[in-house]
């Protein structure tokens, strides 16, 4: 072939991949395996987990001993399903519906808190009873910030970025921050707007308005926050300070965690073996499932869930590292950072390293719509690993 014919067939290569969407610098890969391994198993830990806490419950109601596991099987199920779907699916194409799914999750906040459907449990309205499943709308609030975040803030960031977007976009997501805010559930607003400033950071934005609204905010929570506070949210904060001044009642959970924690030593109690699964401790398939595998499997079963997550957080960001583009970048940046924030706040409301919040452990708490919308999340981040920049011949692709 001579050097013309070389160079016509180049261009006219480069011409095919710039129609799909590919340019020069971008190559096609397998989507990144070692993610896939880490969060099969969590879920399968998940099931696992699931199983063991709600046992004892099912007895008591007299139901199925594994009720809870065959839906949160079908739940996942669902949720792979998904994975699969938005693993094939082009990421820069879900710009396309940033507007229509900001409408219909502002659309499903508002039949929560505005009709009959909306469900209350332990005094928090967070679940739309659809017969079948409880469905929570603010679950989806997740994936939808990480893509309207992603769009605002994948091109140079200023004063003209927030005045574009006010109306179309900030607006909508202050809405939706209010609506979840009334339910109330403090804990999501919180990863949503910790969310906003991870990916504003990444974005590159100036760092005025950061330094800025840190000292209004922190002169707020010196001066406003008892009173913007729910009475019982104060009540968690003094709680998780002192346990012991109301061990028999909102200080409760948090003892019993502690003493699932105890229980378990270094190596646990056994697979199954948890006493604090038995009435002891409330909640303990969803915010406390932490505290019955540290009981079960103990320090080396909390170090291995630890791991999965850090192991999943650094593929995440492997992934943002490699993208060829700032909106795919920012993407996986954001789901990576929800997927280790939520943990960390999971597990550390289950140490008592933090104060008492309604948040689950990824993949791993019984909840149909948290594991569904977190592995649709996951399939999102599979297929921005498949575009990458171009590396040198012979370096590591893992």
């Amino acid at each position: 072939m001579s050097y013309r014919e070389y160079k016509s067939s180049n261009k006219r290569r480069k011409e095919r991949k710039e129609r799909r969407g590919i340019t020069p610098d971008v190559i096609l890969a397998p989507p990144d395996k070692s993610l896939l391994v880490i969060v099969t198993f969590l879920v399968i830990i998940g099931f696992l987990a699931i199983f063991s806490a709600t046992a004892p419950k099912c007895l008591r109601e007299g139901v199925n001993l594994a009720s809870f596991l065959i839906k949160q099987i079908i739940y996942a199920g669902v949720g792979f399903f998904l994975m699969g779907f938005f693993a094939h699916i082009d990421y820069k194409k879900l710009e396309r519906y940033n507007k229509k799914f900001l409408y219909v999750v502002i659309a499903l906040l508002l039949i929560l808190q505005f009709t009959p459907l909306g469900v209350t449990i332990n005094g928090a309205k967070r679940w739309i009873n659809l017969g079948f499943m409880q469905l929570q709308p603010s679950e989806l609030a997740k994936p939808l910030f990480c893509m309207l975040l992603a769009t605002m803030f994948k091109d140079k960031i200023n004063l003209n970025t927030f005045l574009k977007n006010f109306s179309e976009y900030i607006l909508p997501m202050l809405i939706i921050l209010f609506l979840i805010l009334k339910q109330p559930n403090l804990s999501m607003a919180i990863i949503l707007s910790m969310a906003t400033l991870v990916l504003y950071i990444a974005g590159r934005g100036p760092w005025q308005p950061i330094i800025a609204g840190a000292g209004v905010m922190g002169f707020g929570i010196l001066t406003m926050l008892p009173k913007l506070l729910h009475g019982y949210q104060m009540d968690r904060i003094n709680v998780w300070l002192n346990p012991g001044s109301d061990a028999l009642g909102k200080g409760y959970n948090i003892i019993q965690s502690l003493i699932a924690f105890a229980s378990g030593g270094f190596s646990g109690t056994g697979y199954g073996s948890s006493i604090q699964k038995l009435a002891y401790l409330p909640e303990c398939h969803t915010d406390f499932i932490f505290a019955i595998i540290a009981e079960e499997f103990g320090f080396l079963g909390c170090l291995f869930i630890v791991g999965l997550f850090v192991g999943l957080v650094h593929r995440g960001l492997r992934i943002a590292k490699r993208c060829p583009d700032m909106y795919g970048k920012l993407l996986a940046i954001g789901i990576t950072f929800i997927f280790g924030f939520q943990a960390f706040l999971n597990m550390g409301v289950a140490s008592s390293f933090l104060p008492v919040t309604g948040v689950t452990l990824p993949f791993i708490s019984y909840g149909g719509t948290s594991i569904i919308v977190s592995l649709a999340m996951v399939g999102v981040l599979l297929n921005i690993s498949k575009q990458r920049i171009k590396q040198i011949r012979g370096a590591n692709e893992g």
